[in-house]
């Protein structure tokens, strides 16, 4: 699914949700300019998925149309689709991943990230008959899967065969935060572009 298809879903799930949303709060869900969810906008409206309406106040009411209501249900399929398959593909990255850990003698496993990638990593890490040793993460999370969270400086302390970072967005920034603490390159495995 691309770019325009997951914002055209984003845009039209809110929208139904609420007919009343700024503009303001589509921008910051989208994560875009202002100026450039108004252009979002105006082509949904014209494109018949959605219909403004001016209410008091200066304000713009959006409505769903059927046919926005059947483009929202195409789309909303397309994602999935494309979910499931992404979902396919990270485990067998995994699977594949942890299967050459194992064969290496590794058995003590840590897991950078606390998102669905570090769910898929954990249920890997049992079937293969790995340890977890915990989680850490950069984020303010206190438990992950009932396992508690530590800041990622805690793995000084910790003893652990390999790190695996389950946190695509933010690998590069992960993987220079491990090397000005000293942990050990070969330690450290990521998924994904540039995996390490």
């Amino acid at each position: 699914m691309d770019i325009q298809g997951q914002r055209d879903l984003v845009l039209l799930t809110e929208v139904e949700r609420d007919a009343e949303v700024t503009q303001r709060s589509l921008a910051t869900k989208l994560g875009v300019a202002l100026g450039l969810t108004n252009l979002y906008l105006k082509r949904l409206a014209r494109k018949g998925y959605i219909k403004l309406t001016t209410i008091p106040k200066h304000r713009i009411r959006y409505l769903l149309t059927p046919r926005g209501i059947a483009e929202k249900s195409r789309l909303t399929c397309q994602y999935m689709q494309y979910s499931l398959s992404y979902y396919r593909e990270m485990r067998n990255q995994l699977r594949a991943t942890l299967a050459g850990l194992s064969q290496t003698g590794v058995k003590r496993v840590a897991i950078c990230g606390t998102g669905e990638l570090a769910e898929l990593a954990y249920l890997s890490l049992r079937e293969m008959n790995l340890t977890l040793v915990g989680f850490v993460d950069g984020r303010d999370t206190r438990t992950f899967l009932s396992y508690p969270v530590w800041p990622i400086e805690f793995l000084n302390e910790w003893e652990f065969d390999a790190l695996l970072i389950a946190d695509l967005e933010n690998a590069k920034k992960i993987q220079a935060k491990l090397a000005r603490q000293g942990i050990a390159k070969e330690k450290i495995l990521s998924l994904g572009p540039g995996r390490g």
